[in-house]
């Protein structure tokens, strides 16, 4: 099967410096990072209180009334580790208002509207603290549309969006996130028992091998089955990545002018600064 292995010494090199790169071309020079016990968001934290000094991160936990013991525990064991600025702000009564009116919401809606006041939460404190919003979605994460659009997807910048989760694992368990971080099954803990491997139908270990060829090294879905890939496997993550393009690319603005933002008005991020 295709290598995902990384150098994790360089990828962390790079991480880094894009973070601190970023921030600082923004002109900031702090990060605000929601901490939820998980490894994507352990990585972002360890990888920018690297780039930035434990002093100028600030992670926030934001758990729900649902939300694992664990995942508190474990945000925990990264505050301490790292020494980081640290706040917590409890959502449930900020989302349940919404929820109990209308009796019946799926668990969907419901952890829709979970992520998206988790968001409302720490663009709040990056204007308190003074620092950009830096983003915990992996690679696969992005490609397949497991995110909240306008919630955890969102964000000023994201080391680790180019790095699939396999990968994230292996950098996680090289810059020294905590083993029983880096090792428990991934869930978004939106719910009681949710693990996202379960939620999806899949391990993150079968699509990320397929979606390395598929986007990395541009293999055709007759390319995936040739390399042992299940026929139906392969369609059903093609359409799914080709479905949630919506949520990788700016809102679309119907052209009326000569120039149009997105389409002939385009300049770098930084071009103001």
């Amino acid at each position: 099967m295709s290598d995902l292995s990384i150098n994790p010494t360089l990828t962390r090199k790079i991480l880094t410096g894009f973070i601190r790169s970023e921030i600082t071309r923004a002109g900031f020079q702090r990060a605000v990072i929601g901490l939820s016990g998980g490894v994507d968001s352990a990585l972002s934290c360890y990888l920018a209180a690297e780039a930035l000094g434990p002093e100028q991160v600030l992670a926030v936990r934001m758990p729900y009334k649902t939300s694992s013991s664990d995942s508190w525990e474990h945000a925990g064991l990264v505050i301490e580790e790292l020494g980081i600025q640290f706040l917590d702000v409890p959502i449930t009564e900020m989302a349940d208002p919404l929820i109990e009116r209308f009796p019946g919401m799926s668990n969907l809606r419901q952890g829709n509207i979970m992520a998206r006041t988790r968001m409302i939460v720490l663009y709040d404190q990056s204007e308190a603290f003074n620092g950009l919003v830096v983003g915990t979605g992996n690679k696969t994460e992005i490609l397949l549309g497991y995110s909240t659009l306008y919630g955890d997807s969102a964000c000023a910048i994201n080391p680790i969006g180019d790095l699939y989760k396999t990968q994230v694992r292996q950098l996680a368990g090289d810059i020294g996130v905590p083993a029983v971080i880096v090792d428990k099954a991934p869930s978004a803990d939106l719910w009681a028992g949710q693990t996202d491997e379960d939620e999806l139908g899949f391990t993150y270990a079968e699509v990320d091998q397929l979606l390395y060829l598929l986007v990395d090294h541009r293999y055709r879905p007759e390319d995936l089955v040739e390399a042992g890939f299940d026929p139906a496997f392969v369609a059903q993550i093609i359409q799914r990545v080709r479905r949630n393009q919506f949520k990788r690319v700016l809102p679309l603005i119907a052209k009326l002018s000569n120039r149009t933002i997105g389409y002939d008005f385009l300049y770098l991020r930084d071009w103001g600064t």
